[in-house]
């Protein structure tokens, strides 16, 4: 009972039953990384997501550009066996009552969807169709692109770029960025030739949140290797390295200890050449 006569709830608990400590979290508490990690380890594999990183470009992948008057993904017509430019408002479901943002799209068919594959130990990537013999994506070095080659090469890699707003532009081996452009008759083609990144430059990529997950785990995994790799170099470079051009630099106390043993070892050698010079003076 409190001091003003009122009956205090109580919760009644079994004896011996520990009490939990009641934790105020405060909206502060938690960063929007671990809340936005969080959100996608409970997303579905197969969830669309935007890439924060070159590194998490990887798997499926579906590939937008903001064009006007309507937004366009980068397809391949395996029926003609080349690349086309499709218009997403073609896919819109008749009656929608308002536009679907170009952040909200996703993949209607299997021939808007690329698979990245990642070179080893190199930040480039090559894009493979997902539907017909598989072709890669290439750009020769007048900037023509077209997806007609089984094989990869230098011509068939792209080096994503990925912006702080999360679009993405795609470097090839000559150093010139894909594009979007509009060619005559007022049709868009794409072409590899830009020397800087503009609109026609970006596009919005999406990759499925396991890969996302997945290129997470190998980077914790390298910054664990990492961590255990510890080099003292100050330790390093005393046992395996001189300084100075080949001179050894030591500290005051190890320089005493150096002079101390010099002058111990000259005492010795004295005492010796001593005893040596009274020994054949005593047999002469």
């Amino acid at each position: 009972m409190s001091a003003d006569g009122r009956v205090r709830p109580t919760k009644l608990k079994f004896k011996g039953e520990k009490t939990k400590k009641k934790r105020k979290r405060e909206d502060g508490d938690e960063g929007s990384s671990s809340r936005r990690r969080r959100k996608e380890d409970d997303e579905s594999p197969e969830t669309w997501v935007l890439p924060e990183q070159a590194t998490e470009i990887r798997g499926p992948t579906f590939i937008m550009h903001p064009s006007d008057p309507s937004p366009i993904c980068v397809t391949y017509d395996s029926t003609r066996g080349r690349m086309i430019l499709h218009s997403l408002d073609k896919d819109k479901q008749e009656g929608a009552a308002e536009p679907v943002s170009i952040l909200d799209r996703t993949p209607t068919e299997v021939s808007q969807v690329w698979v990245t594959t990642r070179v080893a130990g190199s930040p480039t990537i090559n894009l493979r169709t997902g539907t017909g013999e598989g072709k890669f994506l290439s750009c020769d070095k007048h900037g023509l692109v077209s997806a007609d080659r089984e094989a990869r090469g230098p011509q068939e890699e792209w080096t994503p770029v990925v912006f702080p707003d999360g679009m993405v532009a795609f470097q090839n081996v000559y150093e010139k960025y894909l594009a979007v452009d509009e060619v005559a008759g007022g049709n868009l083609a794409m072409r590899g030739d830009s020397e800087e990144v503009g609109f026609a430059e970006r596009f919005w990529v999406k990759i499925q949140s396991k890969y996302k997950r997945e290129a997470h785990e190998e980077e914790k995994k390298k910054e664990g290797v990492m961590d255990e790799v510890s080099i003292d170099e100050a330790s390093t470079n005393k046992i395996y390295q001189a300084w100075g051009a080949g001179r050894s630099i030591t500290s005051v106390e190890d320089r005493k200890e150096l002079k101390r043993a010099k002058k111990e070892g000259r005492l010795a050698e004295a005492l010796l050449d001593r005893r040596a010079k009274l020994k054949s003076d005593r047999f002469c």
